[in-house]
Formats: structure tokens, C-alpha cells, sequence
């Protein structure tokens, strides 16, 4: 059975709402970081023995949440060592706007993944064609590096929870197809 780790920050909820469905869908197991950010050993030893790991965030100024970043910045080690090496990797972001700068959001989680030598499983999902009901469509955001939903007052569209239990099932296929 492959063995799927999320990380997320979340400070309204709406970050882990996504990370919830993406969990359900992989069969993964949540690690929900707290308000200081600080990291447990019983969850580094998890991210250690996981074949893949995704990210979670909200995006905050163009980028991850502080907490979120705390986590990655105290990866340094498993950096030095390689410990991550050849893990599969992926990612997911909320903001309250359309774009938010989500992709920047996405491309850092990118980066982090790339920094440790692991290798990125990408939304593959397809754009619907303009003037498709943003409500339903999947991925109408256009993204690529991961799942982007929008976490309005009146809650997030279900083409975007759709789109990350879309990403969840790629997720745990591609697992299990290339864990070892």
C-alpha cells in the first residue's frame, strides 16, 4: 500500500477543506500544521517513510502562509542528506480572489519539491472553454502545477472540490504505480 503525507497550514479552514478531499481521495493521511508552525517529530518521521508528499497552503502575499514556510525552511537537513530524493510531490492553494497569485503559491511548492529532488505530479487537468460555468467546470482557473481553489465568503466552487478530488485519485494512481 503506498503511503501518501499531506502538509498544510490553514487559517480560516477553507485551506483544509481541500486538504480533507485530497486526503479522502489519495487514502492519505493529513498533517495539519499549527498556528506557531512548529513541526513534530511523529510527523517528520511520516514524511520520511511516505512515498509521496503534498503541500498545502493558502496563499498569503503572493506565496506560502509564514507557518507553512517555517515547515520547509526546517526541511534544511533532509535537503543536505537527500532524503527526499525521488519522492513524488505535489501541491495545493487557496486564496479568497480569482487569481490571488496562486501560481506563485504553486511554483514555490514547485520549487521546494525541485530543491529536494523530488519529483512533481502536476494537476493534469484540462481548461473547460471560456464561458463554462465556473460553479461546476473542473479546473476552470487553468492551472497546472496543482489544485488553486477559491475560498470565498459563500464558500468554494464545486468544480474546485471536484478539481481536487480529481487531483487526489491522479495522486494516489501515480503512487501506486511508481512507489517501490
Amino acid at each position: 500500500m503506498p503511503n501518501i503525507e499531506i502538509v498544510s497550514y490553514s487559517g480560516t479552514g477553507k485551506t483544509t477543506e481541500i486538504a480533507e478531499i485530497i486526503a479522502e481521495a489519495a487514502d492519505a493521511r493529513l498533517w495539519t500544521l499549527p498556528h506557531d508552525g512548529e513541526t513534530k517529530k511523529k510527523m517528520w518521521d511520516a514524511l520520511d517513510d511516505a512515498d509521496t508528499i503534498l503541500f498545502g497552503s493558502p496563499t498569503y502575499m503572493g506565496g506560502p502562509a509564514w507557518q507553512f514556510k517555517r515547515f520547509a525552511d526546517a526541511t534544511g537537513e533532509r535537503w543536505y542528506n537527500r532524503d527526499w530524493q525521488d519522492k513524488l510531490a505535489g501541491g495545493f492553494t487557496t486564496s479568497g480572489s480569482t487569481n490571488g497569485d496562486k501560481g506563485e503559491c504553486l511554483s514555490y511548492f514547485i520549487t521546494l519539491a525541485n530543491q529536494h529532488g523530488m519529483i512533481w505530479v502536476s494537476l493534469g487537468q484540462n481548461s473547460p472553454p471560456s464561458r463554462t460555468n465556473t460553479d461546476t467546470a473542473t479546473n476552470w482557473t487553468g492551472a497546472n502545477g496543482g489544485v488553486m481553489a477559491i475560498a470565498g465568503p459563500g464558500g468554494m466552487p464545486q468544480g474546485d472540490l471536484q478539481s481536487a478530488r480529481a487531483y487526489g485519485q491522479r495522486v494516489k494512481q501515480l503512487t501506486e504505480r511508481f512507489a517501490v
